[in-house]
């Protein structure tokens, strides 16, 4: 891959779900893929949730310098791929952006549909030309704001798990691929702050916390 890739998360509060997300892809993802997350309605400019930094730090995740903030078109046209926790928060995307359509997903939706994508292939361009095609799957992770510290653990397994599949679908991708997607995914800098980078921890940038 290319080392100007950015992968942008995105969910409702930038406090825990899209947090969990950027943070676990920081530390998986192959060398060149930077990660980087957003809220459609963040709380304002707060730090990580402790309770998310327990969580992420337990799951292997480095959770210093973090500040939520709020989902921009520029972040939209920078990432080279742009995974929901939700449909809801997948289309907010493509409101700023309607020609992000084709590399917007939610994160479960990606790993499904680029799932047995062919040696060599670009996994956003298969994702995107696998819509349409295969069942409707469970595409969401649910919200785990307000309820118990085993419910928010529990959210943090299952994007853990997707984050991994993501990373493995990047891993594979041809050199470039991805980062044709996008408009500018070519310099580590996001709006609102840096990406955190893949192999060198995270950069400090205003973040993700408090609600999902």
């Amino acid at each position: 891959m290319r080392d100007d890739v950015t992968v942008l998360f995105v969910c409702t509060g930038n406090v825990h779900r899209s947090v969990l997300a950027e943070r676990l892809l920081a530390r998986r993802a192959p060398a060149g893929v930077r990660a980087a997350s957003a809220g459609t309605r963040p709380p304002g400019a707060v730090p990580m949730d402790a309770a998310t930094r327990d969580v992420l730090e337990e799951l292997g995740g480095e959770g210093r310098e973090f500040t939520s903030r709020r989902l921009t078109a520029e972040q939209v046209d920078r990432a080279a791929l742009v995974l929901g926790m939700e449909r809801e928060h997948r289309e907010a995307a493509v409101r700023l952006r309607p020609s992000a359509l084709g590399r917007s997903f939610t994160l479960l939706e990606f790993v499904r549909l680029a799932a047995g994508a062919p040696q060599g292939a670009d996994p956003v361009a298969y994702a995107a030309g696998r819509r349409g095609t295969l069942p409707p799957g469970p595409d969401a992770i649910e919200d785990p704001y307000g309820q118990p510290y085993e419910v928010l653990k529990e959210c943090g397994v299952r994007i853990a798990e997707a984050v991994d599949a993501v990373a493995e679908a990047l891993a594979e991708a041809p050199a470039g691929a991805a980062a044709g997607a996008s408009t500018g995914a070519s310099t580590g800098a996001s709006t609102g702050g840096e990406p955190t980078s893949a192999r060198g921890g995270p950069v400090p940038v205003p973040g993700t916390t408090r609600r999902a």
